[in-house]
């Protein structure tokens, strides 16, 4: 049973930093890829970041990139998604994701495994 659990979400000032957390358990290590999305309040699940089983190459939304930093520890089976330099419109509930597809994509509806959300909000 593969199950993830996230964590590190919280309220933080424009410009601050956060450090999200994703444990995984079960048998995540075939996935293709592990990814982070959020969802802004009364808007889509949209992507963040992703980092792949093969290589390691990671992927960013054009709106995070160069300010979030997507990581894997494969001994703790944990990703993290490092945030910095934090903007109001990055306030969302911040979900960890596994693809369910032979291939990576971008698209919510192509992960079949998600966890129950942190809250990140980011005030001006």
């Amino acid at each position: 049973q593969v199950q993830l659990v996230e964590s590190g979400g919280g309220l933080v000032q424009a410009g601050g930093s956060l450090r999200l957390s994703c444990a995984a358990s079960g048998r995540t290590f075939s996935r293709v890829a592990i990814a982070w999305f959020r969802q802004p309040p009364g808007k889509e699940r949209e992507f963040v970041a992703a980092v792949l089983r093969s290589g390691g190459s990671t992927y960013y939304a054009d709106s995070v990139k160069g300010r979030f930093t997507i990581l894997r520890d494969y001994a703790k089976n944990t990703v993290y998604l490092e945030m910095n330099s934090l903007k109001p419109e990055d306030t969302a509930v911040y979900y960890c994701a596994l693809e369910g597809s032979h291939y990576f994509t971008t698209a919510p509806s192509d992960y079949d495994y998600w966890g129950q959300g942190t809250q990140v909000t980011v005030s001006s």
